[in-house]
């Protein structure tokens, strides 16, 4: 059997000059560089500034090691992850290099550590590394002033609008000493599929031997053999296609059980056991319709025949120093995605691909994965020293992350074929060599082909299928809408509905803790020092100010004091995007999915997220939780609309009620409805000419308000009480209450509460669980700030 020696944990990290820290790995120069007290926290302030140098610097890991196991034919040294550009010293030898992040690396150290011998490995400056290849292939433009391009790295490592320029080095993923006789399991490949009533197992294996001897391959699923594979002499590759009959198929949440099956192969010698691969997997059918129709080209996603409306997030890097992961913060940030009704989360193309870890509990969640190949917003080199590092590491990765049910199809760059065009990259200094095409139309396809055929794939996002067409035409395909936000106020969204919106999104800063643990400026204003370094967009708070002047222009008549643009940016974040949500799938299926511009932040930054970059839920995510619920009404200008993406049919009597500015009836009307499941239905009822228009069904309810103020005082009544784990909140409101927002963290850090932004009516009550760590003051749910209500926040604005 394989015999294992953890070299993970302490290790010394030396600079160019020869000073010494302690160092963990897995881990980063920046972590190690911290935890030492050597640079400042890169989050707080403009710290981010004075830690620049560290990326620009050399740095050397180093420790001692030896083999101290059984004796084996063969003993490796096995890095799952370096980051980047690397040289292995074992005692006085270099055995070997590395400029990938994105890859594995083996080195055979047989007969190299028979005593205790010095492992140095020695990182040169990921800059150093990109300038050297720039010289040689010539300049690319890109969309950002960094040269990440030039480096099989991750991307937003040299900063993003969004991120902060924190050019990692180190020894970011697990390293190890390997023993192994006679052969091993170098990878497996299995493609499993699901077709009638059972499944079907393409599964291809890679073996490495020392001694060449016929071997034989059990292969098992839930410990039930399924069949025994010969390797004559000399083989190191078998292929089988086996039926497997008794499993269940695995199914996208919401639409059945996400059911996995334990797969293994063991390896054998005669009788022995020499080697065992064993992963959990599941069986499912994906294909993409993405047929002409008379609306132009579709793009729905169907999983074992079904068609399944996308309600996604796009995932970022959850922290800009990866080597932080855990399981069990994957585990966190995924079930949060998932409890706001999440079904879809694209791994976006400037980051990294992900731990096994995240796949697995995407997997058990039923969460969708869009992977997106490693490439985002510039022009890429194809030539060496390029190339071959994308063919390897796409190669890799493809069969690394094949067990993975969840994974749903794979997706060539972000934005790369668009933004050529838009934003006339050909007519800068290197926008006539090669740009990157080859690989997304040529390269990945081809290694999917071989590798992969069971995943659909595009060549990137936004891609309209073809050339024919411009690639971020909304009726062909995927579509990023980025005009609303850059351009546009948000009712723009409903100028249009594209075939598959795959990005979208509008900002607002984190949680009030979060912003004021990062920032210390005093005072602290909208546009204070601090406020703006922690704003990476290109004019992002001029944006965010003109789509408040949009909706509010009273208050920004004066001077906005930091909580009311704290305030109401958060609530513009959530009507932008409801606004485009509910648009955009009351069209389902000629619009067939939506993934949210993002999910979650890697530093505490203003942006388009819905989980701040310290873990805390800002509104948004609350918001996105009833828009992605099962079944939801929304109120359109063309009339009410029912979506019901349940397995049922939803039917009862639809109340639309027509009201005036002080929350009294004036009309009401109920329609008897309807609507079969995975399906929307619209009752054509015109929405002008009332103040306020309210719909329910069922226990389900939408508002819809002609105007943002002239609603008079609510009458807002509200009383805490201390229960088990923090407060209950009671609210009752004697008018109308509108955008009533309780901000947990402004009473403890580590508070969290049930709802984001809630409209209560005339006579309306409801009750707000707020939980925390330790015990809470009912009387703080009294201090400024922590519940307010957007008639109060407008009031010193008439």
């Amino acid at each position: 059997m394989i015999s294992l020696s953890d070299l993970s944990g302490a290790w010394r990290l030396r600079d160019a000059g020869g000073d010494v820290v302690p160092a963990i790995v897995p881990g980063c120069v920046h972590t190690d560089l911290l935890a030492a007290g050597r640079i400042p926290d890169p989050f707080l302030d403009d710290n981010e500034n004075a830690v620049a140098w560290v990326g620009r610097a050399d740095w050397t890991y180093e420790r001692e090691i030896e083999w101290t196991g059984p004796e084996h034919d063969r003993v490796d040294l096995v890095f799952e992850g370096l980051d980047t550009v690397a040289h292995i010293e074992l005692g006085d030898e270099v055995i070997g290099e590395t400029r990938n992040m994105h890859r594995a690396y083996r080195f055979d150290v047989t007969s190299r550590i028979t005593t205790t011998t010095p492992l140095r490995v020695r990182f040169t400056s990921a800059y150093t590394e990109a300038e050297r290849v720039r010289s040689i292939v010539g300049p690319r433009p890109n969309a950002y002033p960094e040269p990440f391009p030039f480096i099989r790295k991750m991307a937003s490592s040299f900063g993003w609008d969004w991120g902060p320029t924190l050019v990692t080095a180190g020894i970011w993923r697990p390293v190890r000493l390997e023993g192994w006789s006679v052969a091993r399991i170098a990878t497996v490949r299995p493609l499993c599929t699901y077709s009638g009533d059972r499944g079907k197992l393409d599964l291809t294996a890679e073996i490495e031997r020392t001694r060449d001897r016929a071997l034989r391959a059990r292969v098992l699923i839930d410990g039930r053999e399924l069949t025994v594979l010969d390797l004559p002499a000399g083989r190191t590759r078998v292929r089988a296609e086996i039926d497997v009959p008794g499993v269940t198929p695995w199914n996208p949440r919401g639409h059945g059980e996400a059911a996995r099956h334990e797969l293994t192969v063991v390896l054998l010698d005669g009788e022995t056991e020499i080697d065992r691969w064993e992963r959990r997997t599941g069986f499912r059918t994906v294909q993409i319709d993405r047929s002409p129709d008379a609306a132009g080209t579709r793009f729905v996603i169907h999983i074992n025949g079904e068609p399944v409306l996308a309600k996604g997030v796009n995932w970022i890097p959850d922290d800009i120093f990866p080597s932080r992961m855990t399981p069990d913060r994957y585990a966190s940030r995924l079930r949060q995605a998932a409890d706001a009704g999440v079904n879809l989360i694209r791994v976006w193309g400037g980051g990294i691909y992900e731990d096994r870890a995240f796949y697995e509990v995407c997997d058990e969640l039923g969460l969708m994965v869009w992977q997106d190949f490693p490439f985002a917003c510039a022009c890429y080199p194809e030539e060496e020293p390029i190339r071959s590092e994308v063919i390897a590491e796409a190669r890799e990765n493809v069969t690394r992350l094949s067990p993975h049910p969840s994974l749903i199809t794979w997706n060539g760059n972000n934005e790369n074929l668009w933004l050529r065009g838009v934003s006339g990259w050909t007519e800068q200094p290197g926008g006539d060599l090669s740009w990157g095409d080859g690989y997304y139309l040529d390269v990945l396809p081809s290694i999917l082909a071989e590798l992969d055929p069971s995943r659909p794939y595009q060549a990137g996002s936004p891609w309209s299928g073809s050339w024919e067409h411009e690639p971020n035409d909304p009726d062909h395909q995927t579509f990023h809408s980025w005009e609303v936000w850059n351009r546009q106020d948000y009712t723009h969204y409903r100028d249009s509905a594209p075939r598959f919106v795959a990005e979208f999104g509008w900002q607002a800063p984190p949680a009030w803790r979060t912003l004021r643990d990062a920032v210390s400026d005093e005072p602290l204003l909208p546009d204070s020092p601090g406020v703006l370094h922690h704003q990476k967009a290109e004019d992002g708070n001029g944006k965010l100010a003109r789509g408040l002047a949009a909706h509010f222009p009273a208050a920004m008549s004066g001077a906005l004091g930091i909580e009311a643009w704290h305030y109401l940016t958060q609530l513009n974040q959530v009507r932008a995007v409801r606004t485009g949500i509910e648009h955009w799938l009351s069209h389902w299926p000629h619009t067939a999915g939506t993934i949210v511009w993002q999910l979650n932040d890697l530093w505490p930054v203003t942006s388009w997220a819905a989980i701040d970059g310290a873990g805390r839920l800002k509104p948004l995510y609350h918001a996105l939780r009833e828009m992605y619920a099962p079944r939801t009404l929304t109120i359109q200008p063309r009339g009410v609309a029912v979506l019901n993406d349940s397995p049922s049919a939803w039917s009862g009597d639809l109340r639309i009620e027509f009201r005036a500015a002080d929350g009294s009836v004036l009309e009401s009307v109920s329609h008897q409805i309807s609507v079969a499941a995975r399906q929307v239905g619209v009752v054509d009822v015109p929405v002008t000419g009332a103040a306020v228009v309210v719909a329910t069904l069922g226990e389900a309810r939408a508002l819809w308000f002609d105007t943002d103020g002239g609603y008079g005082d609510p009458g807002l009544t509200v009383t805490a009480e201390q229960v088990p784990g923090g407060l209950d909140v009671r609210l009752h409101a004697a008018g109308i209450a509108r955008d009533v927002l309780l901000q947990p963290d402004r009473i403890h850090p580590g508070a969290v509460v049930d709802r984001g932004f809630l409209t209560l009516l005339p006579g309306e009550s409801t009750v707000l669980h707020v939980r925390a760590p330790i015990e809470l003051d009912p009387l703080a749910v009294k201090d400024p700030w922590v519940l307010t209500d957007l008639a109060s926040v407008l009031t010193p604005y008439p």
